[in-house]
């Protein structure tokens, strides 16, 4: 929304926050912001060693369990084959 100069505040009938005023006005340094803050929060939840991945309240990944975070396509591949078990299980 930032870079794109849409204000949703005026479609909501609100006054728009002074935050996101210096934020259309100032969009390099308004991503910037955003994208180092979010990754201090990344950082944050992964050196807590908590990541875990459940799908349907089913737990298909847990770091604490492995003690590694996995791999985008071993994911993908574990999440696949959930959900192949459970289209078969339906049958």
């Amino acid at each position: 929304m930032i870079v794109s100069g849409q204000n949703p505040f005026t479609l909501l009938n609100m006054d728009t926050p002074s935050v996101f005023t210096w934020a259309q006005e100032n969009k390099i340094y308004a991503c910037l912001m955003i994208f180092f803050i979010s990754n201090a929060i990344e950082g944050q939840m992964i050196s807590t060693g908590a990541f875990e991945v459940s799908l349907n309240n089913v737990p298909v990944w847990s770091k604490l369990e492995t003690g590694r975070i996995p791999q985008p396509g071993e994911i993908f591949q574990i999440i696949e084959n959930q959900m192949k078990f459970k289209s078969d299980g339906v049958k």
